[in-house]
């Protein structure tokens, strides 16, 4: 009998927790819908059940239809691991190989590239080749139309490479996009039936599917932009694009069905999962991300998780095997901080008390009914060094203003943030087309140019400029002698754990930060040199002697210089 009443015990006890748990991330997770930070659906399991599966915010503002955990969204680059299921079922098969070249698979693929990118370089983000979405067309032209994967492929294949295959890692879209046009290639089947047939039915996953924008899906929410506490719907986005890279909608209960099945796998051998859950490079595996969760007392724990960012949603898959807790987060909206609610929600179930989300400052701003009001406040927050004045939710609420066409406010806010942040090209770029949307085309181009006098590079200013008649000069490359070039060569810490190494290879400067692919530098100077592939420039510093004795990073209107190791 006494070891009745202990059993009931615990079973109280840990019922008592349990809810205790459930209450705390469901007013947590209620406070970041308040402050319009989340707006979507939420399921937590913790040791394997179900603590919390709920909706927040509307699926549909139109309709005023509310979200819920049945409530269909688009999953984005979650459909990465899915991908990777895919093509370890067939490596299994052996339809495919790890170390099979992409010209093994399709046939005219460019040789000079194709020859040496493994299919274990695509599934881990290590092939070298520049993502589609990067390219600077792809929002402005390619976005919107349809293409087929055989002839996207051609878009992206012949691109210069931005690193050796296998010798550094970079983030890819191009690669997975790639994975499914081999899938489709080597079984005569679409990618999306390969997905039905193989993952969804097999594992019972009814709700989830390719996410084609003409096809009747029950129950799929809407997907917006936010601007400040302003939401408009998403621009369009062709599904046939995001492809094996992100094309897939789900819901939270079927994301949890496909967590179930990671742990005793029915469609794949454990020794196929575990491959998929090892980490490689920046501790990318196949679809999965493989990190470290650090407590508040510093103990740490492994976390396999994925993001997804597309046209109008944001999600997050985060699962902690050793506890078999799981965090699903799906937000219908293009912004939330998941990330942080995920660890948040982790620390919750761990037993550590978290703190609540901060006010956004935007939502603070919108109570101002005048602009007297709006710099009232803002005088305020700054007399105290508020730390939520940042550059990037200023901007925000700046083009929310500008939205509704409350020019006079949305002048107000740019031009305080020009104050605030001088040295950001991208401030005067914004107060440069709250003028053009004003009707002060003067005003708008004498800012534009302003933009360019900080960063020659920022090319939305350059854009406006040559649309509004202005002749910009080209940016022009000197010549620096390789005596010169060699003088900069070493390494710099721009901050800890985090270096800048320089070197020179035949004639040509070099530069790699840690973690990242190594990229050329061009010279606007004999001192000062850009790079193309992001807006990011590097100056060399001499001291008094005339060596070499520091580097400034000029990125993001920041600076930040290091001292030469």
């Amino acid at each position: 009998m006494l070891k009745c009443y202990i059993a009931l015990f615990y079973a109280l006890f840990s019922f008592v927790f349990s809810q205790s748990n459930t209450e705390k991330i469901n007013t947590l997770i209620t406070e970041y819908h308040r402050f319009h930070l989340f707006q979507g659906a939420v399921l937590v399991v913790e040791d394997g059940d179900v603590l919390l599966k709920k909706g927040f915010g509307l699926a549909n503002k139109e309709w005023n239809i509310p979200n819920t955990p049945q409530t269909k969204f688009r999953i984005g680059s979650i459909t990465k691991q899915f991908t990777a299921m895919l093509i370890m079922q067939f490596v299994e098969e052996g339809i495919l190989k790890l170390d099979g070249t992409l010209t093994q698979y399709i046939s005219d693929y460019p040789k000079e590239s194709g020859d040496k990118i493994t299919i274990h370089q695509l599934l881990n983000h290590t092939s070298g080749i520049p993502s589609y979405t990067g390219l600077p067309n792809f929002r402005s032209e390619l976005m919107r139309k349809y293409a087929s994967p055989k002839d996207f492929v051609k878009i992206f294949w012949e691109k210069e490479l931005e690193f050796e295959p296998g010798t550094a890692y970079r983030y890819n879209n191009s690669g997975y996009f790639l994975l499914g046009y081999i899938l489709e290639t080597v079984s005569g089947k679409s990618y999306d039936t390969l997905l039905k047939e193989r993952i969804f039915t097999p594992l019972q996953m009814t709700d989830s599917g390719y996410d084609w924008s003409e096809d009747i899906i029950e129950q799929r929410a809407s997907g917006y932009r936010q601007n400040g506490l302003i939401y408009q719907n998403a621009p369009f986005l062709d599904m046939s694009l995001p492809y094996a890279a992100g094309s897939m909608y789900s819901t939270v209960e079927d994301l949890h069905k496909w967590d179930t099945e990671l742990y005793s796998p029915t469609i794949l051998s454990e020794d196929g999962l575990k491959k998929m859950m090892t980490p490689n490079l920046e501790n990318y595996g196949y679809g999965f991300h493989i990190d470290d969760h650090v407590y508040p007392d510093k103990e740490t724990e492994a976390v396999v998780s994925h993001g997804g960012g597309i046209n109008g949603f944001s999600t997050l898959y985060y699962r902690v095997p050793e506890k078999e807790h799981l965090i699903v987060l799906l937000n219908n909206t293009n912004r939330a901080p998941l990330y942080e609610m995920a660890k948040k929600i982790h620390n919750i179930l761990e037993g550590f008390d978290v703190e609540s989300p901060e006010k956004p400052l935007a939502l603070e701003l919108e109570e101002a009914q005048t602009v007297a009001n709006l710099k009232a406040k803002l005088t305020a927050l700054k007399a105290v060094k508020d730390p939520r004045l940042k550059e990037r939710e200023l901007n925000s609420l700046g083009y929310s203003y500008l939205t509704r066409k409350e020019f006079k406010k949305a002048l107000f806010l740019f031009k305080t943030t020009i104050d605030l942040f001088p040295k950001s090209a991208n401030t005067y770029d914004s107060y440069a087309e709250a003028l053009l949307s004003s009707g002060d085309k003067d005003g708008a181009i004498r800012y534009y140019k302003k933009a360019l006098e900080i960063d020659i590079h920022f090319n939305n200013a350059r854009t406006q400029l040559a649309q509004l008649g202005v002749t910009v000069d080209a940016i022009s490359e000197v010549e620096v002698s390789e005596s010169v070039l060699q003088t900069y060569v070493g390494k710099y810490e721009i901050k800890p754990g985090f270096v800048l190494t320089i070197t020179c290879e035949n004639g040509q400067l070099m530069a790699q930060v840690t973690g990242q692919p190594k990229f050329p530098l061009f010279a606007e100077s004999t001192i000062k040199f850009f790079l193309k592939v992001i807006r990011a420039q590097i100056q060399f510093n001499h001291a008094e002697n005339g060596t070499v004795s520091s580097a400034t990073l000029f990125q993001n209107g920041r600076e930040i210089t290091g001292k030469r190791l």
